[in-house]
């Protein structure tokens, strides 16, 4: 699976990290709708250094389709609302 985090690159990760990763993803879209910006904060951080740890960066010339784009981790709160809702950026 391809990730693109935004202003990082892309990282080629394995599927098997799916689940793991779409967990944390539907911690955030809970911690955005009860209103828990610093529990957003770790848990954004844990998610892209998660994909940074497991991934193989793919290099500028590589030109691959993103399967998930994952957004940077200075998104703020606000900004946050708009993107971590309904079942978030990783389908269940």
């Amino acid at each position: 699976m391809i990730i693109r985090i935004m202003g990082l690159g892309q990282y080629k990760v394995p599927s098997s990290l799916f689940d793991e990763l779409n967990a944390i993803d539907n911690r955030i879209v809970e911690h955005v709708t009860k209103g828990n910006e610093k529990t957003y904060k770790q848990d954004l951080a844990a998610l892209i250094s998660k994909i940074k740890q497991n991934g193989k960066v793919l290099g500028a010339e590589e030109i691959v389709e993103s399967d998930i784009i994952v957004p940077p981790e200075d998104l703020t709160f606000e900004e946050a609302k708009d993107v971590f809702t309904g079942s978030g950026i990783f389908e269940d």
